[in-house]
Formats: structure tokens, sequence, C-alpha cells
């Protein structure tokens, strides 16, 4: 099965996703003389000629690779286009041969104009792809931080897996994409999400040398105790791959950690004078005493309740 996300980190190509080669290309490779009128309509964004043809024709035929003339408008970015087939009631959760919906083409052309009509439409956003991606997992790909926020208002499940077990966290890691990886997290990411092969994110960073994503997953608390399918720790991915500041900062996170849970809960103070009781909100110092001619009298209660203090002499 060809893997669409590998260990090791890959160069970055000038359009921010893979190459085309890739079952992440944005666009489809179109032959005119393959495509029907309507198709073609779409392909061009030629709004008036589509409206012609919607008349006579099904606005939801499929092409030899089983896309819709709505498949190809959302990834030719054409949004006037996509309004028109939304409006004609074409259905949206349609996939291609690569079960990619029209949402997804959307996302992966950065047609945010496109993605908020078909989201706005009710289209689908847990839909997956041959490789088990959601649009949220393309997005962080790209990146798109303002096209995951759209997914995320509209009920993308931001711990969904894919077949290799990444979840969008575990490819903006990948990717070295710092931003949308503080995004997801504070969007409550699960930090310690696991592949296929039980590595978790901090792991893949700590392999790949990111120093800076280590201290971010760091931060959110990513747990150093974490062991992959061969029994090794991030700290082990480090040490491996000679990247000895990843390492030194995943120690010093474990002492940290270590050092702070055997301190075990703070202790409450005692006051002077009173060693059997504890203090606590609400409680009194003073109390009767003799004079040195034998007369009795009090000294000053002063009770303490919240830190006001309440003062009654006799």
């Amino acid at each position: 099965m060809k893997k669409i996300f590998s260990f090791t980190k890959k160069k970055k190509h000038q359009s921010g996703t893979p190459d085309s080669g890739s079952v992440l290309s944005a666009g489809y490779d179109l032959k005119e003389k393959d495509l029907g009128k309507v198709h073609k309509a779409a392909l061009s964004g030629d709004l008036a000629k589509l409206k012609q043809l919607a008349k006579k024709n099904d606005i939801n035929q499929l092409d030899k690779e089983n896309r819709t003339p709505l498949h190809i408008a959302c990834a030719n970015g054409h949004a006037e286009v996509v309004q028109f087939l939304v409006d004609s009631k074409a259905k949206l959760n349609l996939c291609d041969n690569q079960n990619r919906s029209a949402l997804m083409k959307a996302v992966q052309g950065q047609h945010e104009r496109c993605v908020s009509i078909l989201l706005e439409n009710h289209a689908e956003p847990n839909l997956v792809d041959i490789n088990g991606n959601t649009a949220l997992h393309l997005a962080a790909n790209i990146p798109s931080i303002s096209t995951a926020v759209l997914l995320l208002q509209h009920g993308a499940e931001i711990n969904a897996q894919n077949k290799e077990g990444f979840t969008p966290l575990t490819v903006a890691v990948r990717e070295d994409h710092m931003e949308m990886t503080e995004f997801l997290l504070k969007e409550s990411a699960d930090v310690n999400s696991l592949d296929q092969d039980q590595r978790s994110p901090l792991m893949l960073a700590a392999g790949n040398e990111q120093i800076n994503m280590v201290k971010l997953l760091l931060q959110f608390d990513a747990d150093v105790t974490l062991k992959d399918t061969k029994g090794w720790s991030a700290d082990d991915y480090a040490a491996i791959n000679g990247h000895h500041l990843c390492s030194h900062l995943i120690i010093e996170h474990s002492t940290q950690k270590t050092n702070v849970s055997r301190q075990g809960p703070s202790k409450k103070k005692k006051m002077l004078g009173s060693p059997s009781h504890d203090v606590e909100a609400g409680f009194s110092l003073g109390g009767p005493a003799i004079d040195k001619d034998g007369r009795l009298f009090f000294i000053c209660f002063m009770t303490v309740n919240n830190n006001d203090y309440d003062c009654n002499c006799s």
C-alpha cells in the first residue's frame, strides 16, 4: 500500500503540498476531450454556459474518474459556479476515484470561499479519501489555519486518524508547521496520539531534530514515557539520531516532572503558639489570661476569615 506520509521528512515543494504524484496533489490532470459539456463549463468557470446546460443536463453526472462538475469547479476555485451548483441541488458528498469529495478538492486547492459555501450547505467534513485523510488532514498539510477553523466550526473531528494512524496534529508536526501545530493543540488536539507504529508526535519531532517543535509539544505536556512498537521512547529517537539538544530537552522536562511529583501536595502552615491546630480559614487567636493581681481578663480574640480580621476584646 502506498503510504501517504513516511517517517522521514521530505523536501518542501514550492506549492506547499507534496508533488503531483502524491495522493495529496491539489488539482486534477484534466483533458477537455475526456469531459462532457457540463464538466467543461465547470472547468472554465463559464457560469452562463453552465446555467444553459443545467436546464437539460444532469448536474451530478460523473466523468470517467467519477468526478462531478462540482468537483471540477471546487478544484479550480470557481466560487460562483460552486454557488450555482449548490443552489441547483448538486450532491455535495459524492466522491471521485480517489474517494475525495468536492470539499476536499476545495481544501486542497486552498479555495476558501468554495470551502465556506460547501460547509454552510452541510457538506460532510469527515469523509475520508483512499488513505483515510479527512479535509482537516489536508488543511494541516498545507497548512491553512483559516480553513482548519472553518472545518472545526462545522464539526470536523480534530483527532481523526488516517490509515497510517496520523491525526491532523501528527501531519502538522511531521511537516514542521509550528503555527498549525500550536493552533490544533490549543483546540484540544491529542498531543499523545499514536500512529500505527505507536509513535507519538513527540517521537516524530525528536527523530527529525525539530527542536522548536519538541519545545512546543513539551509545553503542552507531551508524554515522554511513551514507547513505540520497537520499545523506543522520544528520547531514544533523539539519541539514536544524534539529536542531542532534543534529547536534553526531553530529559530536562522529565526531570522537572519527577521533581514536582516528589514534592507532593503543599503542607498547611502552622501558626506560632498553636502547634496542635492547622491554620485554616476561620480560626481564633487569644484567650483568657490572669494579670499579676490575680484578676481574670480576656486578651484580644482575632478571627481570621479569608484574610479579613475581626477583633473582639473584653
